[in-house]
C-alpha cells in the first residue's frame, strides 16, 4: 500500500508539474500575442504615417509646381501694363495705326504666354460693389451719384490671379 500511496503521489507530482508546465507555457503564449498584437499596431500607425506624409508632400509638390513661376509671373504684371498704357497711346493718334498693330501683336503673344502659366486677370468694372479681400481701395472720393456709394468708381490697375491665389489685388477708387 505504500507503494501505491508513493506511486499516487508521484502521479499527481507529475501532473501537477505538467500542469504548472501547460500554464506557463499558456502565460508565454499569451504574453507573445500580446506581443504580436502591439507589433502590429505599431506597424499599422507607422504606416498610416507614412501614407499621409507622401499625400501632404504630394499635395504640397503640386502646389509648388502651380505657383513655381509666381516671382517671374510677378515681376511681368508691370510689362504688361506698360503694355496697356502704349495700345492706349497708339490708339489715340493716326500715325501709329501700323505701329499699334506690331504692339498689339507683341502684346496678344505676352497675354498668351501669361494666360498658359495660369495668370487671369481679374474682372472689374465700375460699379461693382466694393469688396476689401479682393480689391484694394487707393483712395475715397465722393460718389458722382448715390447708386455709386460704396461701389467702384475707377479702376486704376488690374488686379491678377495665378490659379487660385490672388497675387495682384486691383487697386480700385471707391465712391463715399
Amino acid at each position: 500500500m505504500a507503494k501505491k500511496k508513493k506511486e499516487e503521489t508521484v502521479v499527481e507530482e507529475q501532473e501537477q508539474h505538467t500542469t504548472e508546465e501547460t500554464q506557463e507555457q499558456v502565460s508565454k503564449e499569451d504574453h507573445l500575442q500580446e506581443e504580436l498584437a502591439k507589433e502590429k499596431d505599431k506597424f499599422l500607425r507607422l504606416f498610416a504615417e507614412f501614407e499621409n506624409y507622401k499625400k501632404r508632400t504630394s499635395k504640397e509638390r503640386v502646389e509648388l509646381f502651380k505657383t513655381a513661376g509666381q516671382d517671374v509671373i510677378q515681376s511681368m504684371l508691370p510689362v504688361l501694363d506698360d503694355f496697356d498704357r502704349a495700345m492706349l497711346e497708339l490708339g489715340k493718334t493716326e500715325e501709329g495705326n501700323e505701329l499699334y498693330k506690331g504692339v498689339e501683336l507683341i502684346n496678344n503673344k505676352f497675354k498668351g504666354v501669361l494666360e498658359s502659366k495660369g495668370l487671369k486677370m481679374m474682372e472689374v468694372e465700375t460699379g461693382d460693389a466694393f469688396d476689401a479681400e479682393v480689391h484694394d481701395a487707393i483712395t475715397q472720393i465722393p460718389a458722382p451719384s448715390d447708386d455709386l456709394k460704396g461701389k467702384i468708381i475707377d479702376v486704376v490697375e488690374k488686379g491678377y490671379t495665378l490659379g487660385d491665389k490672388v497675387i495682384r489685388h486691383p487697386k480700385v477708387v471707391v465712391g463715399q
